[in-house]
């Protein structure tokens, strides 16, 4: 692995026992590297496999009874150490998740617990990582709300989640995942659920912590509009599947695979329906070929 690679995953396969001996084959044979200070998009439709990868590099499929039939997902550490996360027991990984690798989810309430306060929550994975008192954790946590710009910071600590909008509670998560400065953040779709203002607001501000942190971002998403504005590279998945990489640049000037075209076709395009009477649908790309 390369010195300024932070998470390099190798032929991963993971699937999830059904009812009468049924395998559900999730994720087949998926590679990609993330290195520092870049973002690697990886897109599909829901069902595609993309969150179950990378919910793979956290262990947290195993929760949901998944197997990881093989591969291999070398992580390096903040502390400069690469380990393979697939060989590690799940205790070790409590250690890694929120320190070294951390995500944040679509739906913020979802991360925060609503009968404690927003400092105490970010307070919490402070102490837990970084062997802090509390009020050496409060000051931190502080820090961490201003670094994601939530305006009057200190009354914001001492509110329950029910308390601010869904853009500042996800401006919340994101405090959270960050304030131990990890190597790696996973985003999965952290924007799909907000209004587009505080959706350009929230991209922009991963973007800005990311170039003053230094980290590596795995950004989850089905909108390609989203990967034009944040990403480096893209990998694009279907059935489990990676059907098309590349840069980002590659990927929407010459894409090759008709599954990756008409993601970006699904993108809505400022005059496209002029002289039109009627909607029109998008195209539907409904197998793959042979031996993609």
């Amino acid at each position: 692995m390369n010195t300024n690679t932070i998470v390099d995953v190798k032929d991963l396969h993971v699937s999830f026992p059904l009812e009468q001996g049924k395998i559900l084959n999730a994720v087949k044979g998926v590679s990609f590297q993330i290195s520092e200070g870049k973002t690697l998009a990886l897109v599909g439709e829901s069902g595609s496999g993309k969150s179950v990868a990378a919910m793979t590099i956290m262990r947290l499929t195993e929760h949901d009874s998944a197997v990881i039939d093989g591969g291999k997902i070398d992580l390096r550490l903040r502390s400069g150490e690469t380990v393979d996360v697939l060989s590690l027991p799940l205790g070790q990984m409590n250690d890694i998740r929120g320190a070294d690798v951390s995500i944040v989810f679509q739906d913020p309430m979802s991360s925060l617990n609503p009968v404690f306060t927003i400092g105490d929550q970010i307070s919490e994975a402070i102490v837990r990582h970084q062997n802090k008192t509390e009020k050496q954790a409060w000051g931190i946590a502080l820090n961490a709300l201003q670094l994601v710009r939530v305006p009057d910071a200190e009354r914001r600590m001492k509110q329950y989640p029910h308390q601010l909008s869904g853009g500042m509670r996800q401006r919340v998560v994101i405090a959270i995942a960050l304030c131990c400065r990890p190597s790696l953040l996973i985003a999965d779709e952290p924007t799909t659920a907000l209004d587009v203002t505080i959706q350009a607001q929230i991209l922009d501000l991963i973007r800005n912590l990311q170039n003053e942190i230094g980290m590596a971002v795995l950004f989850i998403t089905h909108d390609m509009g989203v990967v034009a504005e944040v990403a480096d590279f893209v990998c694009v998945m279907k059935q489990g599947k990676i059907v098309e990489a590349g840069t980002v640049f590659d990927i929407f000037e010459a894409p090759k695979h008709p599954y990756t075209r008409a993601l970006i076709s699904a993108v809505p395009k400022l005059g496209s329906m002029i002289d039109k009477d009627h909607p029109e649908k998008f195209p539907v790309v409904e197998t793959i070929e042979t031996g993609v």
